[in-house]
């Protein structure tokens, strides 16, 4: 007799085990995108040996240091510092001026993830002579992460990756100066961090912030299902100032979603949309 469960037993193993994460930790991955979280949960079970989701399910409700690594796996952490050049040489050239008439900004990084998009775009406030108006917003709800984007710290391997993404972005500067080195790590200058509030913020469950002259959240959306999506946006929408800037990924958009006539497109390349005053 064959054992190995059907394809939907497996898919309602996964539904349970995501209903179990929410019913006893608070975190909501039910509507994330079914392929991506069924990948990165079928990760974690071949490392631990697992047979099914079942036994991951009574695992994480009992033993929370388990659900911690199924956290990390869920989470989206892959990302880099100036990441697609093209967006931030596009942010310089469009947004900036807008920016720069106002007093006082306050830009939000949603899904920080280990902070490198948040320095990024520091780094570039900074080179545009805006650093001491604006206040950064950097939020994720993973705390395990959110203290690596608290912290600064990247290995030394990837900096010259880093430094070629900031050169083609449009970078004033040496990339050198943002950062002191050692054998191994960079750390990211402390005052790149003087106006950046990290904070704990989950996109599916959490409420709005308010009056953001501009919303970073780049490639996020795409591991979310199309409501949830639309829900995401919505919040964003609802934490926009009239004329604010939303910064998407370059595999996401805001056609066909709920929020798609309350927005002008600046740039359908880098994904760049006006809240509709």
């Amino acid at each position: 007799m064959d054992t190995h469960p059907s394809c939907e037993d497996e898919q309602l193993e996964v539904r349970l085990l995501l209903e179990a994460i929410f019913l006893k930790y608070g975190y909501d991955f039910r509507n994330y995108a079914s392929a991506h979280t069924k990948r990165r949960l079928e990760h974690r079970r071949s490392l631990e040996g697992m047979s099914n989701f079942a036994e991951m399910q009574h695992r994480l409700l009992y033993d929370e240091s388990f659900f911690n690594k199924l956290l990390l796996d869920l989470s989206i952490n892959v990302t880099e510092m100036f990441r697609d050049p093209w967006f931030y040489e596009k942010v310089r050239e469009i947004i900036i001026p807008h920016l720069q008439t106002y007093p006082y900004l306050k830009v939000w990084h949603a899904g920080c993830s280990a902070g490198q998009e948040v320095y990024s775009m520091g780094i570039l406030l900074k080179e545009e002579g805006l650093k001491n108006r604006v206040q950064i917003y950097a939020t994720d709800f993973n705390e395990l992460i959110l203290q690596k984007a608290k912290d600064g710290i990247y290995p030394m391997d990837v900096v010259r990756e880093y430094t070629a993404n900031y050169q083609k972005s449009g970078g004033k500067h040496s990339f050198s100066d943002y950062y002191t080195a050692d054998y191994e790590n960079v750390v990211m200058n402390q005052s790149l961090k003087d106006q950046v509030l990290f904070s704990s913020h989950n996109l599916v469950t959490d409420g709005a912030f308010g009056e953001m002259n501009m919303i970073c959240c780049r490639n996020v959306l795409i591991y979310f299902n199309r409501e949830l999506q639309d829900k995401v946006l919505q919040l964003f929408y609802d934490s926009l100032c009239p004329g604010g800037f939303l910064c998407l990924g370059s595999k996401e958009n805001i056609k066909f979603s709920a929020v798609t006539d309350k927005f002008e497109t600046v740039s359908e390349r880098e994904k760049i949309y006006r809240k509709k005053r």
